[in-house]
């Protein structure tokens, strides 16, 4: 009894602080201050480097809290997550540091052109949108309660962070700049190319960010076994 508690005990702690740790940083009076201690660099830097290492630690407590079945592993559900991760790589390799003044992880620079949005038409928040791939897509062939918490509260996560970041930007940038900048683009996934407000352009389209999405699909599926223990080949 002692050791499961122990177990879902840093599995909650993990958590608690990983949740934390997005929510606190992220507060506008929080954010200007530490960047005025540190600079936007040195704040980013030590967000980045905060954020991965507690989800490290997020993954490892799943492993080592006690497994609880919620449903029975098939083979057919390694299919979900390889069929998910191309298009989570190419959001994040054409979402990268891509001039974007309504999302994170973006050029918020003068650069972005409303008119021709590029990856911003297919959706306004590219890199929440792979991370929310990501994770519902482990929850499949998961199956076991620690990881299906991990994974599907990860995902909810990056649909909340959505949502806050879509409110917190009207504010900062005011209703007629927002309206200006964000009107051939949509939270949800290619919803301006169905209205009719977008349309992908060939210029915008950059092969060297393709070149990037393979090689980052190709390494998540060579480092997988290494890294995670865990074969991420479909058995056939």
């Amino acid at each position: 009894m002692s050791g499961a508690l122990t177990g879902w005990n840093e599995l909650i702690l993990a958590f608690v602080l990983f949740f934390v740790s997005h929510v606190i940083p992220a507060r506008p009076i929080v954010r200007g201050w530490l960047i005025g201690r540190i600079g936007k660099v040195g704040y980013l830097w030590a967000y980045s480097m905060l954020s991965i290492f507690l989800f490290g630690w997020l993954i490892v407590a799943a492993g080592r809290a006690p497994y609880l079945a919620v449903w029975q592993f098939s083979p057919w559900q390694t299919w979900v997550p390889n069929i998910a991760m191309p298009f989570a790589c190419l959001l994040l390799a054409f979402g990268i540091a891509a001039p974007n003044p309504l999302s994170i992880g973006s050029r918020n620079d003068a650069s972005f052109d409303p008119d021709h949005p590029g990856i911003v038409g297919v959706t306004r928040h590219p890199l929440l949108w792979a991370a929310a791939l990501w994770a519902f897509s482990h929850v499949v062939p998961s199956g076991d309660l620690a990881h299906v918490l991990v994974f599907g509260l990860s995902g909810a996560f990056s649909l909340v962070g959505m949502l806050a970041i879509d409110v917190q930007k009207q504010r900062a940038l005011g209703a007629a700049e927002w309206r200006w900048l964000s009107a051939r683009t949509s939270p949800v996934p290619f919803a301006a190319l169905a209205g009719g407000r977008w349309w992908p352009s060939i210029r915008k389209f950059s092969l060297s960010r393709l070149a990037a999405a393979i090689a980052l699909y190709v390494g998540f599926l060579g480092l997988h076994q290494t890294v995670i223990c865990v074969s991420p080949f479909p058995t056939l």
